[in-house]
Protein backbone atom coordinates (compact mmCIF):
# COMPACT_ATOMS: atom_id res chain seq x y z
CA UNK A 1 0.00 0.00 0.00
CA UNK A 2 1.42 3.44 -0.90
CA UNK A 3 2.33 5.83 1.90
CA UNK A 4 -0.22 8.43 2.94
CA UNK A 5 0.54 11.95 1.74
CA UNK A 6 0.49 14.70 4.35
CA UNK A 7 0.66 18.34 3.32
CA UNK A 8 1.40 21.10 5.81
CA UNK A 9 0.32 24.57 4.71
CA UNK A 10 2.41 26.98 6.72
CA UNK A 11 4.13 30.34 6.78
CA UNK A 12 7.38 31.73 8.15
CA UNK A 13 7.17 33.21 11.65
CA UNK A 14 4.06 31.26 12.69
CA UNK A 15 4.52 29.67 16.12
CA UNK A 16 1.51 27.38 15.62
CA UNK A 17 3.08 26.22 12.37
CA UNK A 18 6.32 25.45 14.19
CA UNK A 19 4.36 23.36 16.70
CA UNK A 20 2.61 21.48 13.87
CA UNK A 21 6.00 20.76 12.26
CA UNK A 22 7.19 19.29 15.55
CA UNK A 23 4.09 17.07 15.80
CA UNK A 24 4.63 15.83 12.24
CA UNK A 25 8.30 15.10 12.98
CA UNK A 26 7.30 13.09 16.06
CA UNK A 27 4.66 11.25 14.06
CA UNK A 28 7.17 10.37 11.32
CA UNK A 29 9.35 8.74 13.96
CA UNK A 30 6.42 6.37 14.67
CA UNK A 31 4.82 5.79 11.27
CA UNK A 32 5.81 6.25 7.64
CA UNK A 33 4.08 8.86 5.50
CA UNK A 34 5.10 11.28 2.76
CA UNK A 35 5.21 14.87 3.92
CA UNK A 36 5.20 18.08 1.91
CA UNK A 37 5.43 21.58 3.33
CA UNK A 38 3.94 24.54 1.44
CA UNK A 39 4.60 28.15 2.39
CA UNK A 40 1.24 29.77 1.61
CA UNK A 41 2.83 33.21 1.26
CA UNK A 42 4.62 31.97 -1.89
CA UNK A 43 1.45 30.71 -3.59
CA UNK A 44 -1.48 33.08 -4.20
CA UNK A 45 -4.08 30.31 -4.38
CA UNK A 46 -3.03 28.80 -1.03
CA UNK A 47 -2.77 32.23 0.58
CA UNK A 48 -6.34 32.99 -0.43
CA UNK A 49 -7.59 29.65 0.92
CA UNK A 50 -5.60 29.34 4.15
CA UNK A 51 -4.47 32.83 5.18
CA UNK A 52 -6.44 32.87 8.45
CA UNK A 53 -6.23 29.12 9.14
CA UNK A 54 -2.54 28.16 9.20
CA UNK A 55 -1.27 25.75 10.02
CA UNK A 56 -3.46 23.52 7.91
CA UNK A 57 -2.70 19.83 7.61
CA UNK A 58 -4.18 17.82 4.76
CA UNK A 59 -4.04 14.04 4.50
CA UNK A 60 -4.27 12.66 0.98
CA UNK A 61 -5.52 16.03 -0.26
CA UNK A 62 -8.30 16.46 2.33
CA UNK A 63 -8.10 19.07 5.08
CA UNK A 64 -7.74 17.21 8.38
CA UNK A 65 -6.61 19.91 10.84
CA UNK A 66 -6.34 23.67 11.05
CA UNK A 67 -4.80 26.01 13.65
CA UNK A 68 -2.87 23.12 15.22
CA UNK A 69 -2.80 19.42 15.91
CA UNK A 70 -2.07 17.00 18.74
CA UNK A 71 0.12 13.98 18.07
CA UNK A 72 -2.48 11.41 19.14
CA UNK A 73 -5.22 13.05 17.07
CA UNK A 74 -2.97 13.14 14.01
CA UNK A 75 -1.95 9.49 14.36
CA UNK A 76 -5.58 8.43 14.76
CA UNK A 77 -6.70 10.37 11.69
CA UNK A 78 -3.77 9.01 9.68
CA UNK A 79 -4.62 5.42 10.68
CA UNK A 80 -8.35 5.89 10.11
CA UNK A 81 -7.94 6.36 6.40
CA UNK A 82 -5.57 3.45 5.97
Amino acid sequence: MPARKVTLYTRVGCCLCDQAKQVLAEARARVAFDCEEIDIDRHAEWLELYNEEVPVIAIDGRKAFQYGVALDAFLQRLAAGA
